[in-house]
């Protein structure tokens, strides 16, 4: 396989039919490496690991196994839509674990940040360990590693949380991105005939919803967090901000406040929405989202999510705040 430099000479994947000529390079490499052999992918739905495994289906097929850990902690519709587009449309050889309770167990209580980081991350590999175990004749371990990931991080990507797998399943690597910015990432990813859902979908946390259920974890806040976000993003499709805004997301603080709804008074939770635009997540600015939206937006939050009785929109850039809350 390649080399964890990227070649100066190396053309940009920017067209349909650079793209084809890569999956094609690709597909023989990965042949030749793999050969007879199986490969494991923690299959996650975002578009690095969902590129990875759309190539690999088309080098080797059903000698890939695609594990795919729910955790309780993706947005609206990500397990299913996994599935549906893997197992279903693909073929894929696809593991799928259902994990959300063990997770959730995890969580209960711990409200610091870090704290919930390394317990997500932590009881991801244990899960992914366990679904290896009961495997036999994997080899091979692939991972969405890109190009940004080996500049920062020395080509571990630390969002697929498995780099810290015991030593006697320490798999040779199967890279076949990690050249690629993620731009041209998402061209290869069309040109595969993945969906443009899965294709664009915003930049995500590892910890997913873990890091914007704010404090300790709970599951009404959780599930709030969950029906805001797609309502949100409903919104933001309908009226022309999906490709305009770079980021968009909702939070829940770990406290209510008092409102009134059909005439009684409620004991509710807020509902933080953040829009941002950037370029390399250094600085953000905020999105001039128009009122009329918000507060249709607003109506819908408070109507259709249970638990909920504000909306409060963050107009802070980084800096001097983060793009995540957490």
């Amino acid at each position: 396989m390649q080399g964890n430099v990227r070649p100066e000479t190396m053309e940009r994947i920017t067209t349909p039919a650079l793209a084809e000529a890569f999956i094609e390079k690709q597909v023989k490499e990965l042949r030749a490496q793999i050969g007879d052999k199986k490969v494991l992918l923690a299959l996650s739905g975002g578009v690095d690991s969902s590129v990875v495994a759309a190539l690999l289906i088309k080098a080797v097929g059903q000698q890939l196994v695609c594990v795919h850990v729910n955790h309780g902690l993706l947005r609206k519709g990500e397990p299913e839509q996994v599935v549906e587009v893997f197992r279903n449309q693909m073929n894929a050889n696809l593991v799928y674990v259902d994990a959300v309770d063990r997770f959730l167990d995890k969580l209960a209580g711990v409200a610091e940040p870090e704290k919930k980081r390394k317990i997500i991350g932590a009881e991801f590999i244990r899960v992914f360990e366990e679904e290896a175990r009961k495997l036999d004749g994997i080899e091979f371990l692939a991972q969405g590693t890109i190009y940004p990931d080996i500049l920062e991080s020395d080509g571990v990507k630390a969002h697929h949380n498995v780099g810290g797998l015991p030593e006697d399943l320490q798999f040779e690597l199967v890279e076949p991105v990690k050249l690629l910015f993620k731009d041209e990432v998402r061209v290869v990813g069309k040109a595969l005939g993945l969906p443009d859902s899965m294709v664009f979908r915003q930049p995500f946390p590892g910890p997913g919803l873990g890091v914007r259920c704010l404090g300790a974890i709970t599951r009404d806040r959780l599930e709030a967090v969950r029906e805001s976000d797609a309502i949100l993003r409903e919104e933001f499709a309908k009226n022309g901000l999906e490709g305009k805004v770079w980021q968009y997301f909702t939070a829940v603080p770990d406290f209510r406040s008092v409102g009134v709804k059909d005439g009684k008074r409620t004991f509710a939770y807020p509902v933080i929405i953040r829009a941002v635009n950037t370029t390399d997540a250094m600085t953000a600015t905020v999105e001039d989202v128009p009122f009329a939206l918000l507060q249709h937006i607003t109506q819908r939050i408070t109507t259709e999510v249970e638990n909920v009785n504000r909306v409060l929109y963050d107009l802070t850039p980084k800096p001097c705040a983060t793009i995540e809350w957490e």
